[in-house]
């Protein structure tokens, strides 16, 4: 087992979801969630000396850390694009500790923003295999591609639509307790879920996130100068990565996805078990992208998850913590940060900061991130305590 790279979080921002974010640019939300970041860690942009971001930044498709860089006023030691879908916010985590280590650089604000203009779909232009071998036989988008893979976890396993229900009704339950989340104060049952819309069967439209504009940054230091920050730091405790497929069709078999991979490996680094876990800030696209991964743990074997959940509750008292901020399902989801709000959501979690929604003695949490359609994985293991 390689050692981990070792770092620690003082310092989160993240932007309240909207809808639509008319008048705003990309930069502008990015300069916004690195300045709360700052002020939240309690030191200057001049003691950055780090920038990860994510690519394609609204108003610069290439060129983006220098761009950024400027825009912030700021000359990092070490720079860099992370390319990971929803998986960047939690990939950016381990990798400003391992440059850390690596004497390039000291502290690093790892952001990702994007505005959501009503009336403009962004087209991507690439030309990769899904236009080749998936798209000529329909499967064009992500709804259609993510339905194809939990309906391949039901004929596999025979899990019901009521357990995959499950998990979006508690991800807008929790959500009730966060102010900040684009469903405050829009509950829906079971049978909501249930009787919404078939988007692409076997998905229904409240298993699937709703896009929105927003941003997040968080900042990674070194164990020692964290020791000297206003807040109680959040230490990196291990970390696994896994890449498997781009398209669908190309995805090993149900069991064998990347998470199977990457959530044991961080676990394994951070010498602890599934059940050691305080809060599971999993990413939640979609609800079966939460089957896979509650089955990737060990707290539940492979097509046991309906059963799990039918026999567990989920809130932030409840025998397993599950997206105490709502999820994206709940909390929404403003693209790439989208997956950074489940970092910051377990910082909140292990300082002891989610006041209403607070897991009693936090000590350890996971956290999750994908990209593609179950393609490109990251699993952090995250601590209160060094």
């Amino acid at each position: 087992m390689a050692k981990r790279p070792k770092g620690a979080i003082i310092g989160i921002g993240e932007l309240q979801p909207v809808r639509y974010s008319e008048g705003k640019t990309t930069l502008g939300l990015i300069a916004e969630s690195v300045q709360l970041a700052l002020a939240d860690a309690g030191i200057t942009k001049d003691e950055i000396d780090g920038l990860l971001v994510g690519p394609q930044v609204g108003e610069t498709p290439q060129h983006v850390p220098a761009t950024v860089s400027e825009y912030l006023g700021i000359s990092p030691t070490m720079s860099n694009t992370v390319d990971l879908g929803g998986a960047t916010g939690a990939g950016m985590v381990w990798r400003a500790a391992a440059a850390i280590e690596a004497g390039m650089c000291e502290t690093v604000v790892c952001v990702l923003a994007n505005k959501n203009e009503k009336g403009q779909v962004p087209r991507s232009p690439n030309r990769n295999p899904i236009r080749e071998f998936d798209v000529p036989f329909g499967a064009s988008g992500a709804n259609t591609s993510y339905a194809l893979l939990k309906r391949e976890h039901m004929e596999v396993y025979g899990s019901k639509q009521e357990d995959f229900a499950r998990i979006a009704y508690w991800s807008r339950k929790n959500a009730q307790k966060n102010p900040k989340a684009i469903f405050y104060d829009k509950p829906v049952e079971l049978e909501d879920i249930l009787q919404s819309p078939m988007i692409s069967d076997p998905l229904r439209l409240l298993e699937i996130v709703m896009p929105c504009a927003g941003g997040a940054a968080v900042i990674v230091t070194s164990e020692e100068k964290a020791k000297q920050t206003k807040n109680n730091a959040v230490y990196l405790k291990g970390a696994g990565e896994k890449i498997t497929h781009r398209a669908v069709s190309q995805a090993p078999t149900v069991d064998q996805l990347p998470f199977a991979y990457s959530i044991p490996h961080a676990l394994k680094q951070a010498e602890i078990d599934g059940k050691d876990l305080d809060l599971l800030s999993l990413y939640d696209c979609y609800t079966s992208v939460v089957a896979v991964q509650l089955e990737s743990i060990g707290i539940c074997k492979p097509g046991e998850f309906g059963d799990f959940v039918r026999s567990h509750t989920f809130g932030h008292d409840g025998d397993y913590p599950l997206n105490t901020h709502g999820g994206q399902l709940g909390f929404g989801q403003a693209d790439l940060a989208g997956g950074m709000s489940h970092v910051i959501e377990a910082v909140v979690q292990l300082r002891g900061e989610g006041e209403e929604r607070q897991i009693p003695d936090a000590k350890y949490a996971l956290v999750t991130g994908n990209g593609a359609t179950l393609s490109e994985t990251t699993a952090l293991v995250l601590g209160g305590e060094q």
